[in-house]
C-alpha cells in the first residue's frame, strides 16, 4: 500500500511541472550549412514559439562578431505558428545572413532571446530568457582561387569606365575626368578593393575623389556597385598613358576564376614642359639630401622603439572605445534617430550591458516609451502615431541614462573620513 501511495504522490507533484515544463517558449534554430566562401552569404533562422501570444517582440541578439558580415535582409522578422501536441502555438522568425569576410573557422557564440509571452492560467506577461548554442562553420576558399589576392567572390561583377574630356591633345589647364565602377551581384561591395592605380605623368597632376560605395538587398540577394574618379589636370606639355584596370575574381556561377578589365588610354599635354626657370644649386641639393638621410635614419630608429608601445595604445584605444558605453549609447541614438525598428532592441540591449547602474531597460519612462511604440507598431489602433512614439523613446532615453548614471555614482561615493558617533 505504501508504494502505492508514494507513487501517487509523485505524480500529483510531478504533474504541475510537467505542465509548466510543457507550456514554456521554444526556441527552434536553423542553420544549415557550415562552410562558405569569404562573400557568401549563409542563412541563419530563430523562432520562438509560445503557446499563447506575445504582448511585445522577443529582443533578438545580434551576433555581432569580428571578421564576419552580419545583416538582417528586407522583412527579417515576422509572425509564425506550428502544431505543437495538437495545439496551435504563436511565435515570430527572424532570419539573419552571415558572410565570412576572411577564410578561417569561426564561431557564434551562446546568446540570449529574451521572450514576453502571456501566461496560459493568469494571462498576465511573462518573461523567459532563451539561449541559443554556439554556432559553428568555417569561411572557405574555393579550389583553384587561392592565388587570388584579394579573393572577391560573386555571382556577376563587371567594370565599367568614362571618360569626361579629351585626354590627347590637351594644353595646360585642361582637364580629363576618369571614372570606373565596378558592379557587383550576390556580394556586398564593401569587399571590392581600390580600383584605380596611381598615376605618374609629366606635366599632368591627379586629383582623385572619396570612393562611392552603393548597396541593395533585393529579397535576400545582396548586389551594389564601387565607383572611383581621378580627374587629370594638365600642368605643362607631357605625354604617358592612364593604366587599364582589371579585378580577377571568383564566379560562384561557373565555379571559375575570372578577370574583368577596362582599357587604359594615352594622356598628351601640348606645349613646353613646366619647369622651374631657376638654375639648380647642386650644392645646396647635395645638402639637403644629406639632411634628409640623416633625419630619415632617425625616424626610422626613432620608429622602431617607439611605434610598438604606440600601436599597443592606440589599439587599447580604440578597444576601449568600441566597448564602452559612450560608444553603444552613441549607436542606440543613431538606430531611434534613423527609425530602424529592428535594429532597435539589440542596440538597447548592448547599451544596457555596459551601463554601470542599474538597468536603464527598466526605467519607466523609458518602459513607457517603448510599450508606446510597440502598441503603434502592432498594436490595432490605427490612430497612433509611430512618428510620436519614436520621439517619446528618443526623450526618455537620456532620462534612464541620467537615473543610471547617478545610482552608480551614489553607489560609488566614498563614505565620510571621520563619521560622526551617535552621541555626538
Amino acid at each position: 500500500m505504501r508504494p502505492v501511495v508514494l507513487f501517487l504522490l509523485v505524480l500529483l507533484f510531478a504533474s504541475p511541472a510537467a505542465a509548466q515544463q510543457a507550456n514554456a517558449p521554444i526556441l527552434e534554430v536553423t542553420f544549415e550549412q557550415t562552410e562558405a566562401i569569404p562573400g557568401e552569404m549563409l542563412s541563419l533562422r530563430l523562432t520562438v514559439l509560445v503557446p499563447t501570444f506575445m504582448p511585445k517582440p522577443p529582443v533578438w541578439p545580434s551576433f555581432e562578431t569580428p571578421n564576419l558580415l552580419i545583416r538582417l535582409p528586407e522583412g527579417s522578422t515576422g509572425p509564425t505558428s506550428k502544431r505543437i501536441d495538437g495545439e496551435t502555438w504563436s511565435g515570430v522568425t527572424r532570419r539573419y545572413r552571415i558572410s565570412p569576410m576572411i577564410p578561417g573557422d569561426f564561431v557564434l557564440p551562446a546568446q540570449d532571446v529574451i521572450v514576453t509571452y502571456a501566461d496560459p492560467e493568469t494571462s498576465k506577461p511573462v518573461q523567459a530568457t532563451l539561449r541559443t548554442e554556439p554556432i559553428r562553420f568555417a569561411g572557405v576558399i574555393p579550389e583553384g582561387a587561392e592565388t587570388l589576392d584579394p579573393f572577391i567572390a560573386a555571382d556577376h561583377l563587371e567594370l565599367t569606365q568614362e571618360i569626361e574630356g579629351m585626354p590627347e591633345g590637351m594644353k595646360p589647364g585642361d582637364s580629363v575626368i576618369r571614372t570606373v565602377t565596378a558592379k557587383v551581384q550576390g556580394v556586398s561591395p564593401m569587399f571590392l578593393p581600390k580600383l584605380l592605380p596611381g598615376i605618374a605623368i609629366d606635366g599632368i597632376a591627379a586629383y582623385p575623389a572619396e570612393p562611392a560605395m552603393v548597396e541593395s538587398d533585393n529579397r535576400g540577394v545582396v548586389s551594389g556597385s564601387r565607383t572611383e574618379r581621378v580627374t587629370l589636370v594638365a600642368e605643362g606639355g607631357g605625354l604617358g598613358e592612364a593604366p587599364p584596370v582589371s579585378l580577377a575574381w571568383y564566379n560562384l556561377r561557373s565555379g571559375a576564376v575570372e578577370t574583368a578589365s577596362v582599357e587604359g588610354f594615352p594622356v598628351t599635354v601640348d606645349g613646353p614642359p613646366a619647369r622651374s626657370t631657376q638654375p639648380r644649386d647642386w650644392r645646396a641639393l647635395l645638402t639637403v639630401g644629406f639632411a634628409a638621410a640623416v633625419a630619415l635614419a632617425i625616424v626610422v630608429w626613432l620608429a622602431r622603439r617607439l611605434m610598438p608601445p604606440l600601436a599597443h595604445f592606440v589599439r587599447q584605444r580604440r578597444e576601449a572605445w568600441l566597448a564602452s558605453e559612450r560608444r553603444a549609447y552613441a549607436v542606440l541614438r543613431q538606430v531611434i534617430a534613423r527609425r530602424d525598428y529592428g535594429a532597435l532592441y539589440p542596440a538597447l540591449d548592448g547599451w544596457a550591458r555596459k551601463v554601470a547602474g542599474s538597468d536603464p531597460r527598466r526605467h519607466p519612462a523609458l518602459v513607457k516609451a517603448l510599450t508606446g511604440l510597440g502598441a503603434a507598431r502592432y498594436g490595432t489602433d490605427r490612430t497612433a502615431d509611430p512618428a510620436s512614439a519614436w520621439k517619446a523613446l528618443a526623450e526618455a532615453l537620456p532620462q534612464a541614462r541620467s537615473a543610471s548614471r547617478e545610482e552608480a555614482a551614489e553607489a560609488t561615493a566614498l563614505p565620510p573620513l571621520n563619521p560622526a558617533s551617535p552621541g555626538s
